[in-house]
């Protein structure tokens, strides 16, 4: 992460809040094929937008993160991570207290592998928590290598989720996506948008197609399932996040969360 200010040490590993560059560095240089990266955040933190040398796996024990790239938004909540490859220029957000535990990964290791959300299994989790244990130059004859061997085997099989949301370089297309995203619940159409964005439905609806790959329905549909995201982490009733994000019922928001994610809200927010 790229972020300054003063460090806390917690203990051998775990650090909190901001702090200085050369604890990355530490990881980004190691001549270790994988290492584990420990830091907790504060609510609110945000870092500038950076890239690393090497690959991460993004993940936190606890809290919700969003990353975003050129490309797309993701938010994640603890069942999920986001793999970055390396050299990937993003930003991420911690609208509240996150507990990180991340993986930097030499990118020949992590060759092959796209940006995208994972599933975090109980072994991806336990052996991202025992390598977190170890400092970035771990003993070759110690437990390093199996974990690491372990972890990128746990990386490749994980299941993935469509949980990003495109970006735009569009100017108009940006206006209309700040606006839902301030407010999930605007239920406008494209011919409402019109004056927003300065230009007809028509060449919208195109943009949509041309930049995001989908329609403007999909869409929001995608930004309106990713704000339930932190909501669910929260543990909030179903009713209450599908009226958070735009849904008439819990139903209708339950039904669009299958059809998306093939698993229904209430299982995703206890990590199945």
């Amino acid at each position: 992460m790229a972020t300054s200010g003063r460090k806390v040490s917690l203990s051998r590993q775990v650090q909190q809040g901001p702090h200085p560059l050369p604890v990355v560095r530490l990881h980004e240089q190691a001549d270790r094929p994988i290492t584990a990266y420990a830091h907790d955040y504060p609510a609110g933190h945000r870092t500038t937008r950076h890239a690393h040398p090497r690959a991460q796996l993004l993940w936190a024990v606890s809290g919700v993160m969003r990353v975003e790239t050129e490309a797309a938004s993701f938010t994640l909540p603890p069942q999920r991570a986001l793999f970055v490859p390396a050299s990937l220029p993003h930003q991420v957000t911690m609208p509240g207290a996150v507990a990180m535990r991340a993986l930097f990964i030499r990118p020949e290791e992590a060759a092959g592998i796209a940006l995208g959300a994972i599933v975090v299994g109980p072994l991806l989790r336990a052996l991202i928590l025992r390598l977190a244990e170890e400092p970035p130059d771990w003993k070759l004859d110690g437990a390093g290598p199996a974990l690491c061997d372990l972890c990128l085997r746990e990386l490749r099989a994980a299941p993935r989720l469509d949980l990003g949301v495109p970006a735009f370089r569009d100017a108009r297309l940006r206006r209309i996506a700040a606006a839902l995203q301030d407010d999930p619940r605007d239920s406008r159409t494209l011919e409402h948008f019109a004056d927003l964005a300065g230009a007809s439905p028509r060449t919208l609806e195109r943009a949509f197609a041309r930049e995001a790959g989908m329609s403007f329905g999909r869409w929001r549909t995608a930004a309106r399932l990713a704000a339930a995201v932190p909501l669910l982490a929260e543990g909030q009733k179903l009713d209450r996040v599908a009226h958070a994000v735009g849904y008439a019922s819990a139903s209708s928001f339950a039904a669009a969360w299958r059809a998306a994610f093939g698993t229904t809200p209430a299982r995703a927010a206890r990590g199945g």
